[in-house]
């Protein structure tokens, strides 16, 4: 329970919004609490013993991104965090329909889940087409802060990486500001081409192509020193 001294944390924006078609309702109530991430802190190699590392989705969407580098990497445990309740819904669609093992879940905040790992125990982190929350007045809610680039930098391995997308022209510069501030993390772009190309691991989503905000995605690769 939160108190003045660990003042719970606030989730912006929506939690649900249509509602959950009755197969994705199930998997809610059975394939959830299966793959849940545990409620205190935790070691991600206690999860999956075998995997060779693991990687953490911060803000999945609907999943499509998490469940395909999932199937293409099966001897990784991927981690993600999303507290929008019908974009967790369709995740574990896309997770049982693909049977995939690799894959746990924080249906809330990410900045908890961040808070549980260990010091270096993530190799690869998304951040994938966060929302903008465009009005100035807004700004402060953005997943990308100081705080939030601090705590990717204490989860991170030496050598890990770090992505963020977007599609909107300010939120680009405000992360780049912001991530590059942080002595931790190098950026690893040298030519235009590099945030201007999707990566050759990229998966794109339907969301990505809908093309909602103000430029053609931008991709910033990062590397943890």
């Amino acid at each position: 329970m939160a108190d003045e001294a660990h003042p719970a944390m606030r989730t912006y924006g929506r939690i649900k919004s249509r509602p959950i078609k009755p197969r994705q309702a199930a998997l809610l109530e059975t394939l959830l609490p299966t793959i849940r991430v545990p409620a205190e802190p935790f070691d991600p190699r206690t999860l999956m013993p075998t995997a060779r590392e693991t990687w953490v989705e911060i803000g999945f969407g609907g999943g499509e991104h998490m469940a395909a580098q999932a199937a293409r990497h099966p001897d990784v445990l991927i981690l993600g965090a999303e507290p929008f309740q019908n974009g967790v819904a369709s995740a574990l669609r896309h997770i049982d329909e693909q049977g995939l093992g690799n894959v746990r879940l924080q249906d809330g905040d990410a900045r908890e889940l961040l808070a549980r790992l260990p010091d270096a125990s993530i190799a690869r982190a998304f951040i994938l087409f966060p929302d903008p929350w465009p009005k100035t007045r807004h700004h402060k809610r953005r997943l990308v802060n100081s705080e939030t680039v601090a705590e990717l930098a204490r989860v991170l391995a030496p050598g890990g990486r770090l992505r963020f997308a977007s599609d909107v022209a300010h939120y680009v510069d405000w992360a780049l500001e912001r991530i590059t501030a942080n002595p931790a993390f190098t950026w690893t772009a040298e030519r235009p081409g590099d945030w201007r190309a999707p990566p050759v691991d990229h998966v794109t989503t339907r969301y990505e192509e809908k093309r909602l905000g103000d430029c053609a995605p931008v991709f910033l690769d990062f590397v943890r020193a």
